[in-house]
This record gives C-alpha cells, structure tokens and sequence, in this order.
C-alpha cells in the first residue's frame, strides 16, 4: 500500500534523512549539507513557509520525497510550481512513486492556477531525464542556471 501525503512537522527527521540520500545519489560531498532539523522544521513549518513537502510512503515508511515552492512568471502574469527536489529511495525505484510524487505536484499546480511547472536535473543523471521525458516534460537547453552564494553573495 501506497500514498502520497503531506509532510508534517513530525517528519522533519525522515524529510533530512531523505536529503541526505538525495545528496548521496547525487555524489555531494560530506560538506555541502549544512541543514538541520531545526533548520528544516523552521523552513518548512514556521511561520512564513519557504517551501512544501509531499512524502511517498510505503505503508507508514517514508520511501521518496517532492521539495517544491512557488515562484513566478512575469511573462503570464502567474505563480508556478518549482520543484527543488523529487527522490525516492533506490530500492523502491519502478514502483510508481516519483510518478506518484509528480502526478499530484501536477494536480496542485492545477489546482492553484499555476502557469507553469519546473525544475532542474544534473546533466549526467540519464535515468531521471528519460523518467522526466516519459511524463512529458521538455528540457529548456537554452537556458544556463547562475548562482551566487558564499562570499560572492556577501559581496554582491
């Protein structure tokens, strides 16, 4: 039995265990996570949310997770969807859930009027372009992302 819930502030340990294997399949280092669960349970449950999280679970076992937010488009004039981050844990991959996961951030983009829904993956991450090809997204190649943090964000 699956289901694909809304996260609670009682998940915040199961949401940092999730980014910990997103970033282990995504070959972080053992650096580039600073979050904590204080972090998270502010961030996500506070009092001004900075994003929303839905949990893939298996019976009552977090198995994958959708990190998303609202952003904008001057262009149509409406809010969009951005997905910051989709996982599922491995062994629980071709089961259905990351379709699960995007299904119903389509049905919430839906619902709230959304002109869009978008998000990133690495280049070499072949798997989950021909997953995100299959459900009908079209990769925006003429773009280039840019990011500033550290000290250039100080000093910007």
């Amino acid at each position: 039995m699956f289901r694909i819930r809304t996260a609670e502030p009682s998940d915040t340990a199961v949401i940092l265990e999730l980014i910990h294997g997103l970033a282990e399949y995504e070959k972080a280092g053992p650096g580039d996570i600073s979050v904590t669960e204080d972090d998270l349970r502010d961030s996500l449950f506070g009092e001004r949310p900075s994003a929303e999280v839905l949990l893939a679970c298996e019976g009552v076992q977090a198995v994958g997770f959708a990190v998303f937010f609202h952003n904008f488009s001057t262009w149509l004039g409406r809010r969009g969807l951005y997905l910051e981050d989709l996982f599922v844990k491995p062994e629980f991959r071709g089961r259905g859930y990351g379709k699960a996961l995007l299904g119903e951030l389509g049905r919430i983009a839906r619902e709230r009027n959304c002109g869009r829904f978008e998000w990133m993956v690495l280049d070499w991450n072949t798997p989950a372009i021909g997953f995100y090809k299959r459900m009908g997204a079209v990769p925006m190649e003429e773009w280039t992302k840019f990011r500033v943090s550290g000290d250039a964000l100080r000093d910007l």
